[in-house]
């Protein structure tokens, strides 16, 4: 099943069934009137939601209508609880090669960080930054959203939460990286809002390609219309089950609950590319002793999509223009 959020005068949007080619939707508000409401009372809306994915997709659903992606949010608008992870070690090694860093880390334990959920971006929106040197960076990630998941939960009983996956744009400003890591505490100016893809799928759309809570597909990533890197999900060094087991040791997640998976990163980096462009950088600084690869500029276009095996887009693409951001005191004056 697929789904999505559309604009509407709801903040958190109006919640469609999308077809499985994305090509049409059908409006799902008598089953639930957004993604959040369908999340917090999902044995219940989950049936008539699949029912009414099943007509659509064979051409009888009432009411249809072609799915524009330029007017979806994220598929869940904002969240109480965001949790970003670095699951793929081999990101951080290279970094940590590049720019011989010394990270404290404890062996069989994943990198997890609290994140914003208030203001998530959509997909074919202009994103917004205060100046380029701030230095913008991209991040492209697999995420899960959960039902309500309880204290204590196991890898294997984690996963049975998993109600949706998408992708996203872990957009951060590296710039001011450095200082907030030094200063002991979370990220802030580091990680402003995060960009996801318009659709949501559940587990089952995926096939094979879901297996030990990893998403084997890859990640195809591009800027300016130029290829830029297409890493694989699968060598996630903790699935999702894990991640969230860990997350949930002591407190419970809400329904709604956000899990990225971190930059995808692969061993096969120099063949494959990156989803990032600091991981770029860092391997021209390993191969090179200088990184030549530049941030993001104000006017740059970035995409982001993942493909099945028949070539079909499964959650839609990322695709946003960079643009400066207008200061409120500017607004004001206007």
């Amino acid at each position: 099943m697929k789904l999505a959020s559309l604009k509407s005068s709801d903040r958190d949007g109006r919640l469609v069934v999308v077809s499985r080619d994305l090509a049409r939707a059908a409006d799902a508000a008598h089953i639930a009137p957004t993604m959040r409401a369908a999340l917090e009372n999902w044995a219940h809306a989950e049936p008539a939601l699949r029912a009414l994915y099943a007509r659509l997709n064979a051409g009888d659903a009432e009411g249809a209508f072609a799915f524009d992606p330029l007017q979806a949010l994220a598929p869940l608008p904002r969240s109480h609880q965001f949790v970003d992870a670095s699951a793929f070690l081999n990101h951080g090694n290279i970094m940590e090669e590049a720019y011989k860093l010394t990270v404290k880390k404890t062996a069989g334990i994943p990198i997890l960080v609290p994140r914003q959920g208030d203001d998530f971006r959509g997909p074919h929106d202009d994103y917004e930054f205060p100046t380029e040197a701030d230095q913008c960076d991209f991040e492209g990630e697999f995420a899960v959203i959960t039902d309500d998941v309880p204290m204590g939960v196991n890898a294997a009983q984690a996963l049975s939460h998993v109600r949706l996956i998408t992708i996203l744009n872990d957009v951060s400003m590296r710039g001011h990286l450095f200082r907030e890591l030094g200063m002991g505490f979370g990220l802030v100016q580091a990680k402003p809002a995060t960009v996801f893809a318009p659709v949501a799928v559940t587990p089952d759309e995926l096939g094979d390609a879901w297996q030990d809570g990893r998403v084997h597909l890859d990640m195809r990533v591009s800027r300016n219309g130029e290829w830029f890197g297409h890493p694989n999900g699968g060598e996630m060094d903790w699935g999702f089950g894990e991640l969230i087991a860990h997350t949930a040791y002591n407190r419970r997640l809400g329904a709604g609950f956000v899990l990225g998976s971190g930059t995808v990163s692969n061993a096969a980096h120099r063949s494959v590319g990156s989803a990032c462009l600091a991981e770029r950088r860092a391997v021209e600084m390993i191969d090179h002793g200088a990184s030549t690869t530049g941030f993001l500029n104000f006017g740059e276009r970035l995409r982001f999509e993942v493909l099945d095996a028949g070539g079909q887009s499964v959650f839609g693409a990322i695709d946003n223009v960079f643009v400066r951001a207008t200061p409120a005191s500017e607004q004001a004056a206007a």
